[in-house]
């Protein structure tokens, strides 16, 4: 019924709106198969060698092998969980603490400086000290994860809070809202957007922080596998693991979204 309200031009709108999107998902494939097709082309040729660029023939071949020995689905497997542990605390984390700055202007006042310098220091410098005090192992993986994370979370969630309306502040005030109502009905709401934005920045940051500590300490996960491939020259696995880090990391990235499509449409 809707659609039949719907006015000529509106739905004329629609129609382009709809080819556009097909038209664009085709070129993104297109382009993609032809930048695979062109590599390799190039190894097949000798155009480049492949013991250092490796070719999609030959990666795939990799992942096969890794499928049967039962590997690829251990490693994929590890790296995952580091990193929706790590996404998951440091996220949270950051947005408490946020909450904390909102709340205490004073601890704002005096942490400020702290949480600038923090965020600027190199995170891999940490790595050797997580070591020590957790251990190599998951635990020092996780932590570099949540110190990538957490900053960046609790910097752009802060000024998120900041930046809220003073008129609707006020209004809150003059109808003597405490200071967690405002937080509940004004400043997290009116958040959502800085929410969701900060959610898929710390995507891509969880999985450098992963990778970050499996190149330091690990046993297993894809970090360890490029490591492993890139001490014996072999490209190949380097390459396979490199892939499989990309596609967890867009699948990842897809799960937000497709939360923040269902949050829009519950509100």
């Amino acid at each position: 019924m809707s659609e039949q309200r719907l006015s000529p031009a509106r739905k004329l709108y629609l129609q382009q709106r709809k080819r556009e999107q097909i038209t664009v998902h085709i070129l993104r494939i297109a382009l993609l198969l032809l930048l695979l097709g062109l590599w390799e082309l190039a190894g097949r040729k000798g155009w480049v060698d492949v013991f250092i660029v490796s070719s999609p023939g030959r990666v795939i071949r990799t992942l096969v092998n890794l499928w049967h020995s039962g590997d690829l689905l251990r490693h994929l497997g590890v790296s995952c969980y580091e990193t929706v542990i790590g996404f998951t605390l440091g996220t949270l984390s950051g947005i408490l603490i946020a909450v904390g700055l909102w709340w205490s202007k004073l601890a704002s006042r005096i942490l400020d400086p702290y949480l600038v310098v923090l965020n600027a220091l190199p995170k891999t410098a940490l790595g050797p000290i997580f070591i020590v005090w957790i251990g190599a192992g998951t635990g020092s993986i996780i932590a570099m994860t949540i110190a990538i994370s957490v900053f960046v979370t609790i910097l752009n969630m802060y000024a998120g809070f900041c930046s809220v309306d003073s008129e609707k502040l006020r209004l809150m005030q003059t109808l003597s809202a405490t200071r967690g109502q405002t937080l509940r009905k004004l400043v997290l709401p009116a958040n959502t957007d800085t929410l969701f934005n900060t959610l898929r920045v710390n995507v891509g940051l969880s999985w450098v922080g992963v990778i970050m500590g499996e190149f330091l300490v690990s046993k297993a996960g894809l970090g360890y596998l490029i490591v492993y491939g890139s001490q014996v020259f072999n490209m190949d696995l380097v390459m396979a693991s490199v892939l499989l880090l990309a596609c967890a990391a867009i699948l990842m990235y897809q799960l937000v979204q497709a939360a923040e499509r269902w949050w829009r449409s519950m509100t």
